[in-house]
């Protein structure tokens, strides 16, 4: 039977999720953002769903707790609980979404991917899988625009902004039509996945994948694919992670951390976590910030493929070195200021005795200095350069969560910048730009 395709304005509506496990933390996440007043109710909750802005009853669910809600989900492991759920909400006349039967739900949640004010929401007879992988694919070719989408002359003022793919049957309609790539690749990702299912698992593969300075926008068409296809995808802390929620459910999301001086895996644990994923014949996406070669330690992790002879592919990446600064309007290279740059990794004290930069040299030289992770010893390193010669007056951008809304941007002086920094509370992640190119961010910006 067709099912009925809406998007519903939740802002200040309460939706109500029975179940306090990985899928009900996606679910209340996707209200929060709809803008919905979210109760969560389930025995036990994991802690980063409970760290979200819910009401959480930690008790089993009883009759009337679905009382005001205008949308529910029942997101428990245990059938029993779901259906009792789904019941009141029938009673009740209010929508709900069974996450254990899609054949019992009176609602289903398509997947969904968004470019810009497009929406596009996708169903599939109620097969979830085939859902996540056409949304995949239709997702890439948004982002890489072989399926462009060209706001129509007025469409501003249409409600055409929301796209609804829905109901993809399997004998295939007119209405699939554009799409047959995406149904391929899903067609091919599916063969894939059951092959592997089979006695004998395969040989599986490490993709390191750089994923850009921040904006998720800035990662490869290729690193894009090579996650939709993932089974397992260790992250880093700078990367991407609004691509993670793209990703199929049953994707393995493995965060590794990686701040500085407080790390969840250490690098021998990584590298031994995506070897023995690949030798388990899994697809793995090792993604990381900028680009796996400029400090990502990628080449670490490439050895221990080597070693143990797992097939791996890089895929650099938008390095935060130079996309950073040219987002805050300053050119690493400038015709007549500078024609050479050097990117350097500060996050030693100067005076430390593995400290290995040679400072001198860089104080000397006439190039834009490029410093990453240089936050916490900016006094040190400021006057370090200045004892061996780089004048006080050198103009300095200091660029903290760089291509993201939350950008700031700091210019100031060699001899002044480590209090401008404090005072103005910069924290990591940030880019230091030392040199004359800084100057020119007041032109560019004001273009």
């Amino acid at each position: 039977m067709s099912r009925y395709p809406l998007a519903l304005d939740l802002a200040g509506r309460r939706a109500v999720v029975i179940g306090g496990g990985a899928v009900a933390m996606r679910r209340a996440a996707a209200l929060l953002e709809a803008g919905a007043l979210v109760s969560v109710v389930a025995p036990a909750v994991l802690p980063e769903l409970a760290a979200l802005d819910v009401v959480v009853h930690q008790r089993p669910y009883r009759p009337g707790d679905l009382g005001g809600a205008w949308l529910a989900h029942a997101a428990t492991n245990d059938p029993a609980v779901n259906a009792a759920v789904a019941a009141e909400a029938e009673r009740s006349r209010i929508w709900c979404v069974r996450a254990d039967d899609a054949s019992a739900s009176a609602a289903w949640t398509p997947a969904v991917t968004r470019h810009g004010d497009v929406t596009v929401a996708v169903t599939a007879g109620g097969d979830p899988r085939r859902s996540q992988q056409l949304r995949a694919a239709i997702s890439l070719a948004l982002a890489d625009a072989t399926l462009p989408l060209r706001p129509r002359r007025g469409a501003s003022e249409s409600s055409a902004s929301e796209s609804s793919a829905s109901e993809s049957s399997a004998s295939g309609t007119g209405e699939r039509r554009g799409c047959a790539d995406a149904a391929d690749t899903a067609t091919a990702d599916a063969h894939r996945r059951g092959a592997r299912s089979g006695g004998g698992a395969p040989m599986g593969s490490v993709a390191l994948v750089g994923g850009g300075p921040g904006d998720p926008g800035l990662i490869t068409v290729l690193g894009r694919r090579l996650l939709a296809e993932a089974d397992v995808v260790v992250t880093d802390k700078l990367a991407p992670r609004g691509l993670l929620a793209e990703l199929d459910p049953d994707v393995e999301i493995v965060d590794a951390g990686k701040a500085p001086h407080a790390h969840n895996l250490t690098q021998d644990a990584i590298n031994a976590l995506i070897v023995s994923r690949a030798l388990a014949g899994q697809r793995v996406v090792r993604l990381k910030g900028g680009d796996p070669f400029v400090f990502g330690r990628g080449g670490e992790e490439a050895l221990a493929c080597v070693r143990a002879g797992v097939p791996f592919q890089v895929v650099p990446g938008v390095t935060s070195a130079v996309a950073v600064p040219a987002y805050a309007g300053i050119p690493v290279t400038h015709r007549g200021l500078t024609q050479d740059f050097a990117v350097v990794s500060a996050h030693l004290d100067p005076s430390h005795p593995g400290a290995t930069v040679d400072w001198e040299s860089l104080a000397r030289g006439p190039g834009t200095l490029v410093l990453m992770m240089a936050v916490a010893h900016l006094e040190q390193i400021a006057a370090e350069l200045v004892k061996h010669g780089r004048s006080g007056a050198t103009p300095v951008a200091v660029i903290s969560d760089g291509t993201t809304p939350g950008q700031q941007v700091l210019t100031s002086t060699l001899g002044q910048v480590a209090q401008d920094a404090a005072r103005r509370g910069i924290r990591p992640p940030a880019v230091v730009v030392i040199g004359e190119v800084v100057r020119l961010r007041d032109l560019l910006s004001a273009a």
